[in-house]
């Protein structure tokens, strides 16, 4: 038995490295969206910055995994094997939940993972014990509710208060500077360096170095009793200092951000690290305790050792801070995340990844109301005055920067602040929250969120905010069963559990790098973006909008056969991949369009006019191909659905010729567009005219056939139709084509 629970021992801590894994990858967006956002240095350098960051934090935590230890659940009321049957599931939960948000790209907070795990973990357990006990034992005697609520209480005051503080400090900070910083500097730098780096520094002290196991009970008294003399003393220090930095030309926007990005990694790595490794190391204790009674019958040993508060060793965190470097530097699903925060916060437009909803047109819509409400009462001198201060004409970027280091520096100074501020208060705010909602709310501030792009940035605030609370019930729900099936069956249900876990995390990993394959144009929108050679922008975009073409032509040859094939064969289930398929399409042509025309405007205005016909036809083309393909699909899928009888074989024999030919003649168009071969244009637009005869032909024979009485009405309809859009695609086809032509080079039509 005691090698039965070794091996589940060092299951937990092999899974503890996947946690690590998957919850550095979305934590990540804590420490890391300023600098990146703004270019504050080179990318490498500041995953450095943030990599020393982390492995001082997790190196020299305090160790204390209370929560994990006695936090949810009373463990003087549990079992051996129930908790290590709570312990397995909330690690399994963890990592399940976490990937699943890394491969969105949505940042979600490591803390109400874990503590929503165990609480349903520990529910489940408790409900068991309840249903079997003899001697009046409650739900209190079981479990801590008092965590729980105050993580939830967690989300809604970070969420108001940084977003409210995030809007106000940066409006004040943008009326001081303007868009145009550096031309207002001189003594005002001095000022703001000392402010902002005091502020990081004792957030350092009170929420990082404070907790760090070589702090001492005199050291932490000594630091509570003089908060005050810190305060003053470092803005007086950092103030003459960042003067003095500034005065050698130092930009010291630059080193506030580095070293916010530096505290707020050190800060996650030493207070989030028992996210991770908590639990295992509580199973861990639990194991060494049952041991040290002698083993025995796991059913029957109490757990109660694990109220006394354990320190970590050493050894465990610096392995973890090693995982937790490595993870942050290898792992593309921590880009992506950083990448969803950074284009919420992007000062110009966007790919605006989230579409639209209804909740964010009415906040839109009250919100603009609300202001011109103000700005009526206003008067016009202080108007125009502000309107001065928030020229966006004068704002001054990195090559690629998504917003300035005014507000790169802000968002860190502020979260760093909250989060010190809140832990002395003893408030419950959450790193993740604060961070995030900061940002929001600074880049609201900016006038980042314009009325072309607000209601797509509310509906991605409002998506992230709402995975926050799905996280708490998703995680509660999930550990909560999976506690109950490993505790009812066994070794064997621990070990498909485990085995499931590991396998999600395998196929993620695949699925995601098959999406990131596929998303190859959103590098070279961002290229396009971040370009400030109008020349380069033109190139860009050029490649942009062929590439997007091909895997488009490429969708329709897929989607027309599988469409044809579904009515042919009589098969509901492919009719119905075809249509599921062609409504993803339609909205991410509709973005990608968008992207497009965001890229149009970047480049030089004599191209933009002469170009400009030519790009619209041929996106209306691809419009109208779609709309051609999702007519075929409907009554196509109808039929079937409704068991109607299927195409003759006559029909079927007449019909396969004439779509193997436009299948042909799509896949020739992809190649034209693909390499460039724009010679053979006029050669397939002549072949598209020979199959629009033919059709044309084969659609009045069908006509005539109708006339028949023999004849089934329901197929001829439908494969009536069937030639009809067949027809009109091949003419939008055409269009394409040359509009394609005209639009990546200077050739004119014959």
């Amino acid at each position: 038995m005691e090698t039965i629970y070794l091996g589940l021992v060092i299951f937990l801590f092999m899974l503890a490295v996947f946690d690590l894994w998957v919850g550095v990858s979305n934590d990540a967006v804590n420490f890391l969206n300023s600098a990146i956002g703004a270019k504050a240095a080179k990318f490498r350098t500041i995953m450095i910055i943030a990599a020393i960051g982390i492995f001082c934090g997790a190196t020299m935590s305090s160790g204390m995994m209370d929560i994990a230890r006695h936090g949810i659940f009373r463990p003087e009321q549990f079992f051996f094997d129930e908790l290590m049957c709570i312990f397995l599931a909330v690690m399994v939960t963890d990592i399940i939940l976490l990937d699943i948000f890394n491969s969105l790209g949505l940042p979600t907070s490591t803390t109400v993972s874990m503590v929503f795990s165990l609480l349903g973990g520990t529910s489940g357990l408790t409900i068991v014990k309840l249903a079997h006990d003899t001697t009046g034992l409650s739900i209190a005697d079981l479990m801590n509710t008092e965590k729980a609520l105050s993580v939830i209480i967690a989300i809604f005051v970070s969420v108001a208060i940084a977003f409210f503080f995030g809007t106000i400090v940066q409006f004040l900070s943008r009326l001081l500077f303007t868009f145009n910083y550096k031309s207002h500097l001189k003594w005002k730098i001095g000022l703001f360096g000392g402010v902002a780096a005091t502020a990081i520094c004792y957030f350092m002290l009170v929420k990082g170095i404070r907790d760090m196991s070589f702090m001492t009970d005199d050291m932490r008294a000594y630091i509570d009793g003089h908060g005050t003399t810190f305060i003053v003393g470092g803005l007086i220090i950092f103030t003459v200092l960042m003067q003095i930095l500034h005065w050698l030309k130092v930009d010291v926007f630059k080193v506030v951000v580095l070293l916010g990005t530096f505290a707020l990694a050190m800060s996650f790595a030493g207070n989030d690290l028992v996210n991770f490794i908590g639990v295992p190391l509580a199973g861990f204790s639990s194991y060494q305790d049952y041991m040290a009674a002698g083993g025995g019958d796991v059913t029957q040993h109490m757990m109660g050792a694990l109220n006394e508060s354990a320190h970590t060793p050493v050894y465990f965190l610096a392995a973890a801070g090693i995982v937790m470097v490595i993870s942050l530097m290898t792992s593309k699903k921590a880009h992506n995340v950083v990448k969803t925060s950074v284009d919420l916060a992007r000062q110009d437009v966007g790919d605006e990844m989230f579409g639209s909803s209804r909740m964010a047109r009415s906040i839109v819509r009250t919100t603009m109301n609300a202001f011109n409400s103000v700005m009526s009462i206003t008067p016009m001198p202080v108007r125009n005055w502000v309107r001065k201060r928030f020229n966006q004409d004068e704002i001054i970027l990195a090559n690629g920067a998504a917003f300035d280091m005014v507000r790169a520096s802000v968002n860190l100074v502020l979260a760093g602040l909250l989060i010190a501020v809140g832990t002395s208060l003893k408030l419950p705010l959450s790193t993740t929250y604060v961070a995030f909602m900061v940002a929001m709310g600074s880049s609201l501030a900016d006038r980042a969120w314009g009325r072309e792009s607000a209601v797509f940035r509310i509906t991605g605030v409002l998506s992230v905010i709402g995975g926050w609370f799905i996280t708490a019930g998703a995680a509660f729900l999930l550990c909560f069963t999976i506690t109950l099936i490993m505790y009812f069956g066994g070794a064997v249900a621990i070990v498909i559990m485990i085995a499931i876990a590991i396998a999600r995390l395998v196929y993620s990993h695949k699925k995601y790098n098959k999406k990131m394959k596929a998303e190859t144009s959103d590098d070279l929108f961002r290229q396009i973006v971040a370009s400030k050679d109008k020349k380069e922008t033109w190139s860009l975009l050029c490649q942009h909008i062929a590439d997007n073409q091909s895997l488009y032509l490429t969708f329709v040859i897929d989607t027309y056969t599988q469409i044809t094939d579904g009515f042919v064969n009589d098969d509901l289930r492919t009719l119905r991949r075809a249509d599921s398929a062609l409504r993803t399409e339609k909205g991410a042509l509709k973005k990608m369009r968008r992207k497009e025309m965001v890229g149009l405007q970047r480049i030089d205005k004599d191209i933009a006019i002469e170009k400009n016909t030519w790009f619209h036809l041929g996106s209306n083309s691809c419009q109208q191909i779609m709309y051609c393909l999702r007519r075929i699909c409907e009554p196509c899928e109808e039929h079937v659905d409704n068991n109607f009888k299927p195409m003759p074989m006559e029909l079927v024999k007449e019909f396969i010729p004439l779509r193997d030919t436009l299948v042909y003649l799509l896949k020739r168009t992809h190649t034209v567009i693909s390499e460039g071969k724009y010679n053979e244009v006029d050669e397939i637009r002549a072949e598209c005219d020979r199959l629009k005869e033919s059709l044309s032909r084969t659609r009045k024979l069908q006509m005539n056939r109708m006339q028949d009485v023999k004849n089934n009405l329901a197929v001829s309809y439908v494969y009536l139709n069937i030639l009809q859009e067949t027809q009109e695609l091949v003419s939008s086809l055409r269009h394409l084509l040359r509009a394609t032509r005209r639009f990546q080079t200077n050739e004119y039509d014959a």
